[in-house]
C-alpha cells in the first residue's frame, strides 16, 4: 500500500487529502456552526480587523513564540525534512510546494516528479513578453509583474471549465491546474522583468536542466550561491497565515470564483503596498543611511546605541524591528542570518545588521513602547540581495511575490476544494458604534 501511495502524483495525492478533509469541514459547519470562537471590539472593527479569528487555513500558522509553522513544522524542521537539491544545503522549492499542498513530506522521487511537471508548464506565451515590452521602461516592476499575471488569464483552466459547467466538488481540479501553471511561470517572468529593466534588455533563456530556484538564479544572471538564496528566499516568504494583505486578497478575490490569475494579480497589487511588501527595501535604505550618518564606518556599540536612541526620541521607528504577532526573533531572520554568517560574514552591511541585532532589542525594551523588540524577516533580506548584486530596491517585492505565490496558490486551491463561501463581512456605521459605546456594548439577541 505504501508503494502505491509513493507512486501517486502530487495531484492524485492532493485529491486523496481533499476527500479526507471535506467531511471535517462539513461536520464543523453543520453541527458546530454556532460555537463562539471570538468576540469583536470597536477597536478591532476600526483597526483593520486585526487579530479577529475569522479565516481558516491549514497551510501555515503564525505562532507568537515559534514563528511561522508550515503544515505544522517550524522553519528549521521544514528545511531539515525536505529533499535537498544535489550539491545544495537547501530543499527543492518544488518539493516544498508538494508539502504545502498535501501536508506530507515528499520523497525525492515525488519531488523530482513536481520538478519535471513544472518544467512542462513553464513556457510563457509570447504575448506576455509583448505586453511587458509595450510598457514604459520606468514602469514599477510590480506593475509589470501584476500585468503579466493578469494577461495570462486567457489561459485559465478554471474559467474555461466553469463556463462549460462543472460541479462544486470539481472546482479544485482546474484551480490546481491554474495554480501549477502560474507557479511554474512566475520565476521566469520575474527574471525577464529584471533583465529588461535593469540589465540593458538582455533576457537570459531558461536552462531546462535546473530546478526552479537554480533556474531563477541562472535567468537573473547571478552565479552560485545565489541559487540557494533563491530557494531559501522563496520558501521563507511563501506563506504567513491568511490574514496578511497579499494572502487575504488572494483568498478574497478567489472566493468570488475568480480564477488564480485574477486572484494572484490582485494579491500582488496588495503586496506592492508600502505597509506590506516594501519593508525590506526600507530597512536596507535605513541601514545604508546609518552608515552614511555615522561617517561611512561600522559604529561601536555605544555609537550605535546613541544613534538608535536619537532615532526613537525623534519619533521615528527602527525599521525591521517589531511584528504584529511575533514576540521573539523571527525565525525567518535567523535562517537568513545563518546563511550570511556562512557566505558573507565580513560584509560591512551584514556586520551592521548583526550589530543592530545585538543592540536594538535592549534599546527598544528600555524605550518601552515596542510590543516586540526583536527583528523580523525584513531586517536581513535586502542586505543579502544587495550583496549579490541585486541593488534595485524596486525589484525586491517581485522576489517576495514569487515566493508568496507558493502559499497563496495552495490556499486558494484548498478554498475551492472545501467549498469555502464568498467572503462578505457585515459593515456597521459610526453612529451604530457610538450608540453601542454609550450603551456599553451591542445587545446580543
Amino acid at each position: 500500500m505504501a508503494k502505491v501511495a509513493e507512486k501517486m502524483t502530487l495531484k492524485e495525492k492532493l485529491f486523496e487529502k481533499i476527500q479526507a478533509h471535506r467531511p471535517r469541514t462539513a461536520k464543523l459547519n453543520k453541527e458546530f456552526g454556532s460555537v463562539l470562537i471570538d468576540q469583536v471590539t470597536i477597536a478591532q472593527a476600526i483597526g483593520g480587523a486585526r487579530g479577529i479569528r475569522s479565516l481558516v487555513t491549514d497551510i501555515s500558522y503564525l505562532d507568537p513564540e515559534e514563528g511561522i509553522r508550515f503544515r505544522g513544522k517550524t522553519i528549521p524542521e521544514t528545511f531539515a525534512a525536505l529533499p535537498k537539491v544535489p550539491g545544495s544545503e537547501y530543499p527543492f522549492v518544488e518539493g516544498f510546494f508538494y508539502f504545502l499542498m498535501t501536508g506530507d513530506v515528499p520523497t525525492m522521487e515525488q519531488t523530482l516528479a513536481v520538478v519535471e511537471d513544472f518544467k512542462s508548464r513553464a513556457q510563457i506565451p509570447q504575448y506576455v513578453f509583448d505586453v511587458l515590452r509595450a510598457m514604459p521602461r520606468d514602469t514599477h516592476p510590480m506593475t509589470m509583474f501584476s500585468a503579466a499575471i493578469l494577461a495570462m488569464q486567457r489561459e485559465s483552466n478554471f474559467a474555461k471549465r466553469y463556463a462549460e459547467g462543472m460541479t462544486k466538488m470539481e472546482y479544485w481540479d482546474p484551480m490546481y491546474e491554474d495554480a501549477c501553471n502560474l507557479m511554474a511561470k512566475l520565476p521566469a517572468i520575474g527574471a525577464y522583468i529584471y533583465r529588461i529593466k535593469y540589465k540593458s534588455d538582455t533576457p537570459i533563456a531558461p536552462d531546462p536542466k535546473l530546478d526552479l530556484g537554480g533556474n531563477f538564479a541562472h535567468m537573473m544572471g547571478i552565479g552560485k550561491p545565489y541559487d540557494d538564496v533563491a530557494r531559501m528566499y522563496f520558501i521563507l516568504h511563501s506563506d504567513h497565515e491568511s490574514g496578511n494583505v497579499s494572502a487575504h486578497t488572494g483568498h478574497l478575490v478567489a472566493s468570488a470564483l475568480s480564477d488564480a490569475y485574477y486572484a494572484y494579480s490582485a494579491a500582488i497589487n496588495g503586496l506592492a503596498g508600502p505597509l506590506h511588501g516594501l519593508a525590506n527595501q526600507e530597512v536596507l535604505g535605513w541601514c545604508q543611511g546609518v552608515f552614511n550618518k555615522l561617517g561611512g564606518k561600522l559604529p561601536t556599540e555605544e555609537e550605535l546605541k546613541k544613534f538608535l536612541w536619537d532615532t526613537l526620541n525623534s519619533g521615528q521607528v527602527i525599521p525591521g524591528y517589531g511584528h504584529a504577532v511575533l514576540r521573539k526573533t523571527d525565525p525567518r531572520y535567523v535562517s537568513q542570518m545563518e546563511f550570511c554568517l556562512k557566505h558573507l560574514p565580513d560584509y560591512p552591511l551584514f556586520k551592521l545588521v548583526n550589530l543592530i541585532y545585538k543592540v536594538a532589542p535592549g534599546v527598544l525594551m528600555e524605550h518601552g513602547k515596542a510590543k516586540n523588540p526583536w527583528p523580523n524577516v525584513d531586517a536581513q533580506s535586502g542586505v543579502i540581495q544587495w550583496y549579490y548584486g541585486v541593488v534595485e530596491y524596486d525589484f525586491y517585492t517581485v522576489l517576495f511575490g514569487i515566493g508568496r505565490a507558493l502559499g497563496v496558490l495552495t490556499n486558494i486551491t484548498w478554498d475551492r476544494a472545501l467549498g469555502y463561501a464568498i467572503e462578505r463581512p457585515k459593515s456597521v456605521t459610526t453612529d451604530m458604534l457610538e450608540k453601542w459605546a454609550a450603551e456599553g456594548g451591542r445587545k446580543l439577541s
